[in-house]
Order: structure tokens, then C-alpha cells, then sequence
């Protein structure tokens, strides 16, 4: 069997996508790491997968570029449009919930972090 039939046979369609055989690992879990610029080598040890299926799937999304890359658009904008939904549905909830006091016996933490955040610049 040809490397390009065998990556063929380790990625499969599922509910969720082109995904890699045997695992829960989406090509677009792949390809999110390979746009955020890491290396094969790490993606293997972040990812609970074998360097066999790595490969197959690494072959498969250059082998099918253009399809692939098209699907992964369509997931992108799937899940902005989720995560703008439930921002969207939360907001007012979160909003509540930052004007509640610290819990009992939580202040110095709260003390902690506000700190941190100031150090961050992050909005407080």
C-alpha cells in the first residue's frame, strides 16, 4: 500500500470531522497547532497520539490541501459563531457574577490576583 493510501485509511469522517483513526484527535486539532507554528515533535508530545498516526495525518492534510484547508475553514466559523452565542447568552450572568464580593476567607487571594493583574496589565 502506497503513504498516500495509508493515510487515506488512518483518517476517517466522523460526526466530527476528518479525524484520526482510533483516536478523538481531529486534523483540525492538528491543524491548529501547525498555524500556531509548532514543530511535528511537539505536537506529537502534546497530543495523545502515535508518530505513525501523526505522519498519516500530516501526509493526508498535504496530500489533500485544498479540501482540507476548506473544511477547517468551515469548523473556524462554525465555532466563532458558537462561542459568539454563548458569550452573547452569558454576558449578562458573568456580569453578575464579577459584582459579587469575594468569598469568606478569600480576600487575600483575591488581593493576590488583582495584584497579578495589575503586574499583567490585564483589566481589572
Amino acid at each position: 500500500m502506497t503513504s498516500a493510501a495509508q493515510s487515506q485509511a488512518a483518517i476517517i469522517r466522523t460526526e466530527r470531522g476528518l479525524t484520526i483513526a482510533g483516536t478523538r484527535i481531529t486534523l483540525y486539532d492538528v491543524m491548529d497547532h501547525l498555524a500556531a507554528g509548532w514543530p511535528p515533535k511537539l505536537i506529537l508530545n502534546w497530543l495523545p497520539v502515535t508518530e505513525a498516526q501523526l505522519n498519516a495525518a500530516l501526509t493526508y492534510i498535504e496530500v489533500n490541501r485544498m479540501a482540507v484547508a476548506a473544511d477547517y475553514q468551515t469548523v473556524l466559523q462554525a465555532t466563532q459563531e458558537i462561542r459568539q452565542y454563548w458569550e452573547e447568552k452569558n454576558r449578562e450572568r458573568f456580569a453578575e457574577i464579577a459584582q459579587l464580593p469575594p468569598a469568606l476567607g478569600q480576600e487575600a487571594v483575591q488581593a493576590k490576583l488583582q495584584t497579578w493583574k495589575a503586574r499583567l496589565g490585564l483589566a481589572m
